[in-house]
Formats: structure tokens, sequence, C-alpha cells
């Protein structure tokens, strides 16, 4: 939703209208199809060296849904390797998303009270150009992480960067290789493999490490041990284990009262174990056996709600705990099937459990203490198999993957407690026992030209979510339906180092169980949220043009994007009352007609090699977005506000240094929505002034020997000790809240790290 509407020049460029896309992609996929087939019985003959092209070292999967090099996606794609998160200290999502652009995630300060969430979520997901939440599809390893449930315990943060061997992120909607949810783009984290230690025939290998970080003064220890046995079994096990604290803020204020503006003080434990199977009977066949368990818990003494004042209650003391637990089990395989149908055969198979519990108590004066204990519930099947065929005719070359997913998904909630909400009683649930299966079928072909290639896909997805009356105070609404996403991916070597590329993509997701039968109801305090059972799925049009290169010396990145969305959903909206006796506030999840959403984004980075025997680099990201609801004419508040990195890094082979500079630019009021809450009045919201901040980090080689190497890596963050706010934490504060700083970024932080592999 930029001020300038990019929407009538981008269109023009694809030369779509509405309907054309899906007919093109179809026949394309067609013509691929019988074109395979006419030349299904010939030999694939191996590329000449004349058909070589320039290609990116990083291969993402996510992209296409099979390996492709960052220069052939037609999308905006950032890989992220673990030697990269080791290097800039980079321990969690939030300080990942800071370094990718368009994609921010929030981190408030936790302020939980017994009626708000603030900051409860920690790492709460990924924004990615102005959606976040659930349209953001987050992957582990090809499994679909759990979803955030806004009345619930539930968090998106429940991955350990210390399992993990890469990030891959994909901007832009992704429905027709991965259905509901991609709407806004896709995170996948890969966790490590055998392989990755085990190079060179090494029969046993791996790392440990220790880490200090600085803004949560957080000490992590974590271990990884990887072997053979045999020729046809690779084992992996790892493990790692987090203790620390609140993460810090440049609040002054160490009062137990609600001006409070330091952290709350905060106790937090993490533990993650991985254990990997890798079993190949064949040449032919590989079978991947993965357990994966995650435990993120925090106990907090709440101080900022000591001595609060409501309606004549104070409150004496206040406390919090949550847990978060997440295990997964699941198979991959591989298979090398050389049939007429398929060259290869990749499957899933995967059971993940998501428990979250959050408890809070207090004591008060001159009223009843309450307790409230919500326990989330997500059980996860998921199931997919998908065939990929490569033929090659005289001129042309053709890979297609198609397959179909399977996906069944249990939620459900439960509060209990003591004192419950006037009016209600425990036990009760926020929304019903919700159960979602979903089934799509896709297909995509990559038709490969000389020089460039053409990429239509289309899936087709059954959704049906299914929810129970039993123990729900509110009327529960059941909901079913279909949806039919084409894509039309396309790319062309202009030139040796240039490729230009292009796609047409569509999108949709389906209303959370929460969001299409939420409940709750304060007779007290004149207002109430209501189920909505004719919410409709959000869908999505997306046109993104792009250019991508590479030299000897340099590589760049550009796209501009163009997004429509219709029936947006938007949360918590007043539909009806005015907020007195009798006539109260309503709120419910509702449809808006269209938004859009525009913006472009650069990245890229210079290389002089040679310099005094090391190679000095200066990479350089930006990212903006504008983004509006055409119904109402207000600009969409989840639109962060324009950022741009600029680095240098010097490396020789036994050290490097490296200087970031991340500036963000002002939140604008034009850019902000007005409340939706008569009740609230002329609120005047808190606007992020804009900010500049350097981090300073850097990587010595102690050690090393033939199977590995001792390295520590050590940075300085926020290195001028900046004072400054990020608009995804402060969203719909007012500007004169006295406890803004509480809000606010850490101070200058060291943080270090001592890593060995063998």
């Amino acid at each position: 939703m930029m001020g300038v509407d990019l929407q009538a020049s981008l269109h023009n460029v694809a030369g779509f209208s509405r309907r054309a896309p899906v007919a093109l992609a179809a026949w394309l996929l067609m013509a691929g199809v019988a074109s395979a087939q006419g030349v299904a019985s010939k030999t694939m003959a191996a590329t000449s060296a004349g058909d070589a092209v320039d290609e990116l070292p990083a291969v993402v999967v996510t992209g296409t849904r099979s390996e492709r090099t960052l220069r052939e996606v037609p999308a905006s794609a950032q890989v992220i390797e673990a030697e990269a998160l080791e290097e800039r200290q980079l321990g969690d999502i939030r300080e990942l998303a800071e370094t990718v652009p368009g994609v921010t995630v929030e981190r408030r300060s936790n302020r939980m009270t017994i009626n708000s969430s603030d900051g409860r979520s920690g790492n709460a997901g990924f924004n990615i150009r102005g959606l976040e939440g659930n349209r953001v599809l987050m992957l582990v390893d090809g499994v679909r992480m759990p979803r955030n449930y806004s009345f619930g315990a539930s968090s998106r943060d429940n991955v350990d960067f210390g399992l993990l061997e890469r990030v891959e992120v994909i901007k832009g909607p992704s429905s027709a290789l991965y259905g509901s949810d991609g709407i806004g783009g896709v995170v996948q984290f890969f966790t490590r493999t055998p392989a990755s230690y085990l190079k060179g025939g090494k029969a046993m290998g791996g790392q440990a490490g220790l880490a200090y970080e600085g803004d949560s003064r957080a000490v992590r220890a974590g271990a990884t041990v990887a072997g053979r046995a045999g020729e046809r079994v690779q084992w992996l096990l790892s493990g790692s284990a987090l203790k620390g604290h609140a993460l810090d803020n440049r609040g002054d204020n160490d009062s137990p009262s609600a001006l409070r503006t330091k952290p709350n003080p905060e106790d937090t434990r993490d533990t993650a174990l991985l254990g990997k199977l890798v079993f190949t009977p064949s040449a032919a066949q590989t079978h991947t056996f993965t357990a994966e368990h995650v435990r993120k818990r925090d106990e907090l003494d709440l101080l900022s709600q000591y001595g609060a004042t409501t309606r004549g209650v104070t409150t004496l003391t206040a406390a919090g705990r949550t847990d978060n637990q997440r295990q997964r089990l699941s198979w991959q395989g591989r298979f090398q099937l050389q049939a007429p149908w398929a060259d290869t055969l990749r499957t899933t198979v995967a059971y993940q459990r998501l428990r979250s519990h959050e408890h809070f108590e207090n004591t008060r004066l001159r009223a009843a203490n309450q307790v409230r204990d919500t326990l989330d519930h997500e059980n996860l099947w998921q199931a997919s198999v998908q065939a990929e065929k490569v033929l090659r005719g005289q001129a042309l070359a053709y890979k297609l993957a198609y397959g179909l997913d399977f996906s069944r998904t249990q939620a459900d909630n439960l509060q209990t407690g003591i004192t419950p909400p006037a009016g209600e009683t425990f036990p009760l649930k926020r929304f019903p026992d919700t159960t979602e299966n979903a089934l799509g079928l896709y297909v995509q072909n990559e038709i490969i030209g000389n020089g460039w290639s053409l990429i239509p896909g289309l899936r087709w997805d059954r959704y049906r979510i299914a929810a129970s009356q039993a123990g729900f105070a509110g009327q529960a609404a059941s909901k079913s339906g279909s949806a039919l996403s084409p894509r039309l991916g396309a790319t062309w070597d202009v030139a040796p180092d240039w490729t230009l590329y292009g796609q047409w993509a569509t999108g949709f997701r389906t209303p959370g169980a929460d969001q299409l039968n939420r409940f709750f109801e304060n007779p007290i305090g004149h207002y109430m949220t209501v189920p909505n059972p004719g919410l409709k799925p959000e869908k999505a049009q997306h046109v993104e043009l792009g250019v991508k290169g590479q030299g000897e010396h340099w590589r760049l990145e550009a796209a501009a994007f163009h997004g429509r969305y219709r029936d947006f959903i938007l949360d918590n909206q007043r539909v009806a009352g005015t907020g007195r006796r009798g006539d109260p506030l309503v709120f419910q999840a509702i449809n808006i007609g269209r938004a859009s959403i525009s913006g472009f984004e650069v990245a890229g980075e210079y290389r002089v090699k040679n310099v005094a025997g090391g190679t000095l680099a200066f990479p350089a990201a930006f990212g903006m977005a504008r983004g509006r609801d055409k119904a109402s004419s207000q600009p969409i508040a989840s639109i962060q506000p324009a950022r741009l990195n600029l680095g240098v890094r010097y490396a020789q082979p036994t050290w490097s240094v490296r200087l970031d500079m991340r500036h963000q630019w002002a939140k604008k009021a034009k850019d902000v929505p007005a409340a939706s809450d008569p009740r609230a009045g002329a609120i005047v919201p808190f606007l992020p002034r804009a900010a500049t901040t350097f981090d300073l980090s850097g990587q010595w080689r102690l050690w090393r020997h033939a199977g590995g190497d001792v390295r520590l890596n050590a940075a300085v963050h926020n290195l001028t000790n900046r004072k400054y706010w990020r608009w995804s934490d402060v969203r719909g504060l007012a500007a004169d809240l006295p406890t803004i700083d509480a809000y606010s970024q850490p101070g200058r932080k060291f943080s270090v790290s001592l890593v060995a592999s063998f």
C-alpha cells in the first residue's frame, strides 16, 4: 500500500486479466505434460559445457519444492546458513529478521496481566512485508509449525537455533505450493544432518559450544555428535540448553509499581534435543527418521502489576509462568525410481504435538485473589508425497513436480483457575475444540529453454473446519470449502551475469479456529467478543518483478512487488454497541473488502579480494512497503517503516571482523489507522523516531586441525548505546504512555561464544 500506487503499472507489465493467468497456467501445465510424454522414451542427454550457467552457491528448496539455486528462483528468497548465524551471533528469530529486508519479528517486554497478553508471546512470529502471524507459514524440515492462538498461551517461537543448519525465507504468496497459511510468505528451518559433520569420509564428527548472550544475560551450551554405523547408516544427536533472563531495555524505573519501565524479573529455561537416523539401503533410496523436542519455560515476578488499582481493587503481588513444548516425529523418504512417470519420489509422514501452558496469579486488597491456568494443545498429522520427472526434448527441458499433501490439525484450549471473570464460571473455553482436515493436490512444470525458464503451477485445496459445541459457551460454527491457487513464474538470463525474473502468484488462508469462533464476555466492562460463522478465507493476488545478478566481485538482487487482497481478515473489530450499560461493545474478526500492499527491496554485496591477504566485502540491503485498506482508506497498521542495512566485513583465513549499520525510518502519523474502540477517545499513537544502530562482530579461529577447528565469536550489539523503539513493538500504544520506555530496545550489549568442531 504505497503512497504511489503500483497496481496499474505492474498489472500492465504482467499483461494479465483477472482470469487469464489461471487459464494460461493450466494451458502451460498441460502443454508441458504433453510435450514430456512425447519425449519420455528418449534418454536425457548430459548438459553440455555450453549450457552451463553461473550459479549462486546457495541452493533453496522452499521456493519451488525442489533444489534450485537462488538465481533461478522467480521470487525474493534469502538463505541464512549456520555459519552466518554463528559469526554474527544471531540467536533467535528476532535477531535473524533484522538481517532480512522486509522482515521483522515483534518482541515486547513481558508485562502480562490477567486480562492482557502484553509480551507473553516472546518473539511473536514473522512479519513479511506487512503480513504477519498465521499468514506466514513456518516449516521445520517440511513440517508445518504450530499456529498462534490469540486467547491462548501458545507462541510461534518454538524453534531452537542451536539445532539449525540453515533458514530459508520466501516472500510473497506460496499457496500454489503449500496451500493455506503461506499467503504472506514461507520461513523454513532446516535442522542439522549427519552428512554435514561426516565430510571427507569421517567415521565420526560434531561440534560443541558455549555462549553468552548479553541482551538477556543468557548462557547457552550445546553439542552435536554424528557418526556412521557401517556404509548404510548415519546418525546424529544434538542437544542445546539455555538459562537466561528477561530481554533488556532502556527503561530506568525499577520500582515495583505500574510505573515500572525496567523488565520484570524473569528466569528462562530452554532445552532442545534432536535425533536423526539416515538409512540408505541402496543408492536408489534414503530414509531419514527424526525426533525433535523443544521446550521453552519462563517464570516472571510481575512487579509492573504491584500496586495497580482498578475499580477500587489494588493488586498486591502478581506472578506468571509459561511453558511451551513442541515434539515432532517424522519420516522422510527419497527414492530414485527412473520410471516413466517419475525419476524421484519424496515422501513425508510426521506427527507433531504442541502443549502450551500459561499460569497467572495475583493477590489483591479488598477482593479475592485470582488464578488463571490456560492450556493450549495442537496435534498435527501430516503426510505428503511428491514425484519429480525431468525430460528433455530437442529445444526444451521439462521438470515436472506433482503430488499431494494431507494434514489433520486438532486444536483445543481450556482455562481454569480461581475467581473467574464476572458472568463466567470455570472451566471455560475461548474457542471450541476444533479439527481441521486439509487435502491439497498440486502440479508444477519447470519449462527450461536456452537461458530462460517458465514455471507454471496449480494447486487445489479442500479443507474442513469442524468445531465441537461441547464445553463452549458461544455458538460453535463449522466451515468447509475449497480453493484453487495458480502461479506463474519466469526467469530470463539477459546477460551472463544478470537474470530477470517475475511471478504472478495467488494465495489463500482459511480462518483460524479462534478467529472463526472466538468468544469472550465482560458484562462489567460492557464489551464482548463473539464468533463470526460467516468469516471467509483471505485471498491474494501478487505480482513481483525483479533482477538478480552476480559477478566475480559482486551480487545484487532487486524487486518491486504489489499484492491485492480480498476478504482480508482483521481481528477484534468493533461491529456493534456503544460500551454503555445494556449496549455492550461487540467485537469480531471480520473480512474487509479489499486491501493492497506494494513496495520494493534491494540487497547485494561488493567484494574486493587480496586486500592485505584477505577479502573486503560491503553488504547492503533496503526494504520498504506501503499498505492500505481500500474499503476504509485506512493504512494497514502492520506495515513496518523502511529499513536500511549497510555493512563492511574483512576476512582473513584465520579471523574476520564485521561492522553492521541498521537505519530504520520513523513511523509517520499518516501511516497509522485510527482506533476502532470509541471508549479510547482521541488516542495520539506513539510513533518511534528514526534510529541508527551499529553492531560489531568478529570470529577468530584459535586452532585448526585436520578434522575441525576451535572458533571464538564475539559481538557488540548497539555499539553506540542508542535508545530507540521499533514500530512492531509499540504498535497500538499511546504517545503519552508513561511506561513507553518499557518497550524500548536493549542498549549496548556483548555476546560471545566458543565453538569447537571435530
